[in-house]
């Protein structure tokens, strides 16, 4: 008798992560469908689908607190169909552009992430915030936001807390600035081209480039993208050093390992499918590589509503403050300096 009791209960367990998993892809994806017909509505246009999933969300959470018992599936849709929607949009980019245009956006993608890690550190530091948590937002606004942060917390041994703070306070300003962006675009004395490259050079996470890209159009969302990479390109040479440093003090958690980026293979693979196959006998047919190439902006809707929950404001209002702050003037510092530095340059 025990024995069956064990096998139902083992066999539920296994069944209700399942439904939990589909059910919150089913909310991520209706969330993502009524955005998509808010943003053809007169004024919400200029929104875009991606913002208003995403700054829906988490004026929900808010008032209505995150849905616990769909956090098993949320995580997902923040995560993995990010990556696949990313992996997706290198179908659009010519590999003959990320060849030629690759190494000198990785010199200025490192160039910004000192430039912002400095900054994070050192207005910290003036506003007296607290330090493990300005170094994870230092760490996130210079390379790839919350999964930055992610990677980089077991390395310095951050506290949960701060951990689920920084991740909070990435999508929060990242929002505030990718949408800025959009109401900045008007008046801006940038070329699509060029703006992306901002966009992607300056915002948090990967996500909030293509948020604010989309504004400009494609051309500026795959600009964009290349940019953006090129700093999430340096999450592993980072989380090395930061191993090495931590070896050196010898505070390294033992058995620690820093995970490589892989879905940027899968971009490139993409980019390189994209480029080299139309005419060939390896040729996507039309109609697919029509439905691959506009799959991302909803995929992208969907991963916004799992990051949108992930912001809950209530509980960044106590120590965050002053590391926010710190976050919030690096940003504009960011974005003035590399906005001033691509109009000269490109």
């Amino acid at each position: 008798m025990s024995t069956l009791v064990h096998a139902f209960t083992s066999k539920h367990k296994r069944r209700i992560p399942m439904l939990e998993w589909i059910y919150s892809l089913a909310l991520t994806a209706a969330v993502a469908v009524a955005a998509y017909y808010l943003a053809r509505l007169p004024v919400l246009d200029h929104i875009g689908q991606m913002a208003l999933a995403l700054t829906g969300t988490i004026i929900a959470r808010q008032f209505f607190g995150y849905p616990e018992r769909l956090r098993a599936g949320i995580p997902f849709a923040s995560k993995y169909l990010l990556r696949l929607a990313i992996i997706l949009c290198g179908l659009r980019l010519n590999i003959g552009t990320l060849l030629h245009q690759g190494p000198a956006l990785l010199l200025q993608g490192a160039v910004t992430a000192a430039f912002a890690t400095f900054c994070t550190l050192l207005i910290a530091r003036k506003l007296r915030a607290d330090t493990p948590l300005s170094l994870l937002l230092g760490i996130g606004t210079s390379i790839c936001g919350a999964a930055a942060i992610a990677a980089v917390s077991p390395i310095l041994k951050s506290r949960d807390e701060d951990t689920a703070a920084g991740a909070g306070l990435i999508a929060l300003i990242g929002t505030i600035a990718a949408i800025g962006y959009t109401v900045l675009l008007p008046v801006l004395p940038l070329t699509d081209t060029q703006y992306g490259i901002w966009s992607g050079l300056t915002l948090h996470e990967i996500a909030h480039v293509p948020l604010a890209a989309s504004a400009a159009g494609q051309e500026a969302v795959e600009a964009g993208l290349l940019a953006k990479l090129s700093r999430v390109l340096l999450l592993v040479p980072v989380s090395f050093i930061l191993v090495f440093m931590m070896k050196r003090k010898g505070t390294l958690t033992p058995g620690t390992t820093v995970a490589f980026p892989w879905f940027l293979i899968g971009f490139v693979l993409m980019s390189v499918l994209g480029s080299l196959t139309p005419g060939t006998a390896f040729e996507i047919p039309a109609h697919l590589m029509t439905f691959l190439q506009q799959a991302p902006p909803f995929l992208l809707a969907m991963a916004m509503v799992g990051l949108g929950l992930n912001v809950d404001l209530r509980a960044l209002r106590a120590k965050a403050l002053r590391p926010l702050a710190a976050m919030a003037a690096t940003t504009v510092l960011l974005s003035a300096v590399t906005l001033l530095l691509i109009r000269f340059v490109y």
